[in-house]
């Protein structure tokens, strides 16, 4: 009987201690907005990885759930658009980057709407990221004058989950295949 109980008590202490390194590593988040689409629907489950940032920068191209300076009580998806001490300007349908005296005209999927909107080239704040919502047109973003400072950063979205047929890695694209050539702007 003691040797019964004293399984039963390492299973539970196993259990338990897997049940908090996964709280404390993976969060599952639902999309509520429109501002993703079409890439991510209302709905849609993902799973977000929290531990990523701490062995890496997080990069242009990677799909992060944050807490918007606007609304910190708010959980918001979004990509990264701009890194920290980058400027970015957006005009005429095109998002451009400045980078280490380059202009850089971003080169974003095909299914990504050209914004109708202007924003004038601004610096990103050290420690913090320009962040765009895929639906440029109908997101409440960077381009309406607020970045995302680091510690704000909840995770990196890794996985979808639900509904079944969206199963499948989440789409976060790496430098060398978002940025074009520098521009001579």
């Amino acid at each position: 009987m003691r040797k019964l109980s004293h399984e039963i008590l390492v299973t539970l202490i196993l259990a338990i201690a897997i049940f908090l390194l996964l709280r404390a590593t993976v969060q599952s988040f639902i999309i509520v907005e429109h501002c993703m689409e079409p890439e991510f629907q209302e709905g849609e489950r993902l799973l977000v990885n929290k531990v990523v940032y701490y062995f890496h920068e997080p990069e242009r191209g990677d799909v992060i759930i944050l807490h918007p300076p606007p609304n910190p009580e708010a959980v918001y998806i979004k990509r990264i658009i701009a890194l920290p001490g980058e400027s970015v300007e957006i005009k005429e349908g095109k998002v451009y980057i400045y980078k280490n005296g380059n202009v850089i005209e971003l080169n974003e999927p095909h299914y990504i709407d050209p914004p109708r909107y202007t924003y004038n080239r601004a610096t990103v704040p050290e420690n913090e990221y320009f962040v765009l919502g895929d639906n440029r047109n109908n997101a409440n973003d960077s381009h309406k004058g607020w970045t995302v400072p680091r510690q704000d950063i909840i995770g990196k979205a890794w996985l979808s989950f639900w509904p079944a047929k969206e199963w499948g890695l989440v789409p976060n694209y790496p430098l060398q295949e978002q940025l074009a050539a520098p521009s001579s702007k």
